[in-house]
């Protein structure tokens, strides 16, 4: 039976499971490992003090490495200094892909996959028990390392199983296993992103965290001067109406009719009132001052999970209250590279653009993204500058267009467009016109996804990731889903690339990269990057490639970020007026 477990091209197949403890920001301390191979049966039960100097079974070619979250285990194999498998297959990001698309109460732990597939497990509250044992931390009595062990192997017991009834869907398509292994190969390198962590500046971020209650007073004094919307410490709706009205302003508002204070729509209205973007920051910074949640380790990096595959189109998806990339733009400041490092920051120009540009086949959108700029297109069809203009010249015309590009992507109509835009309703269906008129092999192309989507009821990307798509589907899901799906893949075959090459990669961040290099490698490294991101765009997109901008941070200096740089430079001046630094 070609579905069946039997059937796969591998001499061994181990399925395995660790048990390990994690405090928040800190790498992780192995306790347990129980392994078992499929077809054999042999099973292995390792305790921490056991461990050998390499794994005890086939990690090469021939063998296939299953796993649930695979991440944590091959964190674990990293913390042991053993080589990562070759052949990864991870049970979880197999689930996600067998769900995208599903009812979000859709839950994808393991005790939820194996209900989903109909098979028995232990409960959630034995899986809660054991997981407390083993969080309670050594010493354990010899009772309690045969429960956690236990525990652990109850894990693996069930993944054959699984894996038997997840198989024929995983190999019902025309590259079979090969985009389960790919996935598998994003997982081993999300492990190793995960470990390295971001460097931040521990002194500074402990300042604010200490001195919070009399930074947030001063802020609030120091930024309300422009605005006079705050009473003490509290937000006034009453005086933000007052502002509004005074400059003009219409602002949306709720169904009860109070304005809509939601930070999506005070992001919105920052990209066409710049002057409204502090109060934003303000307003962002109290409602996160505290910044307890950051993770960040005793060796002053901050490391949590990236959560790869949760999204409906493969993105990953980390807290955005615990990853520094995360929270508001004024925190990546706390970005700091270690004494003789460098931070290289690699992203993707106009990534979405390019590969709508090339699946649409549009060759006056490719013409632009080679020698012109979408953003600058945008604004002169909006009558912001004039047709000759550069973006040396009329870089405020760019910036302000920029948003407005990219909302365009996921169908921005009209009425919304306009008010992004800061004009009228009139002008911004002109605008719309001329730009659907100008690109209109996208335009067209961007409409039939929408009806194939509704008729197929499921799309997929270059390498296979789905969206099962039911009644209710949001047209701008379909809409944009293979520019963002097919953007995902470029992000986790570059991230493949560049760790498997031994490049230090802490993060990746929507469309970019953070690495990590001596000063005196920077260059190389820099270079290496760029070369695998601009292998992986043409692997994805037939022969085309995407270009890459890079901003670089040498030590001493600190990352910055422009959009947050007036609350960061706020915050600082308050904190020495207080001799905090």
């Amino acid at each position: 039976m070609i579905g069946s477990v039997s059937s796969l091209p591998f001499a061994e197949i181990w399925l395995v499971d660790t048990e390990f403890i994690e405090p928040p920001g800190e790498r992780p301390a192995v306790v347990c490992l129980v392994a078992q191979e499929l077809r054999s049966g042999r099973t292995i039960r390792i305790w921490q003090d056991e461990f050998p100097d390499a794994p005890p079974f086939r990690i090469d070619e021939e063998a296939l490495f299953v796993a649930y979250a695979a991440d944590a285990e091959l964190k674990c194999f990293h913390e042991l200094g053993w080589p990562a498998p070759e052949r990864v297959l991870d049970l979880h990001a197999e689930f996600r892909a067998r769900t995208s698309g599903m009812d979000k109460s859709q839950r994808h732990g393991l005790l939820d996959a194996l209900t989903f597939h109909g098979l028995p497990h232990i409960t959630s509250e034995q899986k809660q028990a054991g997981r407390a044992l083993v969080m309670k931390g050594p010493p354990w009595s010899a009772a309690e390392r045969r429960e956690i062990l236990g525990y652990c192997e109850s894990d693996v017991t069930p993944m054959g199983p699984l894996l038997e009834r997840m198989l024929p869907r995983i190999r019902d398509h025309r590259l079979g296993l090969g985009r389960a292994l790919l996935r598998g190969r994003y997982v081993s390198a999300v492990a190793a992103m995960e470990l390295e962590g971001v460097p931040i500046d521990v002194p500074t971020l402990t300042a604010i965290r200490d001195h919070r209650d009399v930074i947030k007073l001063d802020l609030v004094r120091e930024v309300d001067q422009a605005y006079g919307v705050y009473e003490g410490p509290t937000f006034k709706e009453s005086r933000f109406e007052a502002l509004l009205d005074g400059h003009g302003i219409a602002w949306p508002r709720t169904d009860k009719g109070h304005l809509s204070l939601e930070e999506k729509v005070f992001r919105a209205a920052c990209d066409t009132y710049p002057w409204l973007h502090p109060l934003r920051e303000l307003r962002d910074f109290l409602s996160k001052l505290k910044l307890e949640a950051l993770e960040v380790g005793q060796d002053g990096r901050n490391r949590t999970a990236l959560m790869p595959f949760v999204t409906k189109t493969g993105r990953n998806a980390p807290s955005n209250t615990k990853f520094v990339y995360g929270p508001s733009k004024w925190i990546r400041h706390l970005i700091k590279p270690e004494p003789g490092t460098a931070l290289a920051y690699i992203d993707w120009s106009l990534q979405e653009w390019s590969i709508s540009a090339v699946l649409s086949g549009d060759a006056e959108m490719l013409a632009v993204l080679e020698s012109g700029d979408m953003y600058l297109e945008f604004a002169k069809l909006a009558g912001w500058c004039p047709p000759d203009a550069t973006k040396a010249t009329h870089r405020e015309a760019r910036d302000r267009a920029k948003p407005c590009v990219l909302a365009l992507g996921y169908g921005m109509q009209a009425e919304n467009l306009a008010l992004k835009m800061g004009t009228s309703k009139h002008h911004a269906e002109r605008t719309l016109q001329a730009y659907a008129s100008r690109f209109s092999t996208y335009w067209a192309w961007a409409e039939a996804r929408v009806e194939q989507g509704d008729l197929r009821r499921k799309m997929v990307s270059c390498f296979g990731w789905p969206l099962h798509i039911y009644d209710g589907a949001r047209p701008n899901t379909l809409r944009n889903f293979q520019c963002q799906a097919n953007g995902a893949e470029m992000m986790r075959l570059a991230a493949c690339l560049m760790t498997e090459r031994g490049l230090r990669v802490l993060c990746p961040v929507h469309d970019a990269f953070l690495l990590q290099a001596p000063i005196d490698e920077l260059e190389a490294t820099v270079h290496a990057a760029q070369s695998a991101m601009a292998e992986a765009s043409r692997v994805v997109l037939d022969g085309y490639e995407v270009k890459t901008d890079v901003d670089l941070t040498r030590w001493p200096d600190r990352c910055t970020d422009g959009r947050g740089a007036a609350l960061w430079g706020k915050i600082n001046k308050l904190l020495r007026r207080r001799g905090a630094l």
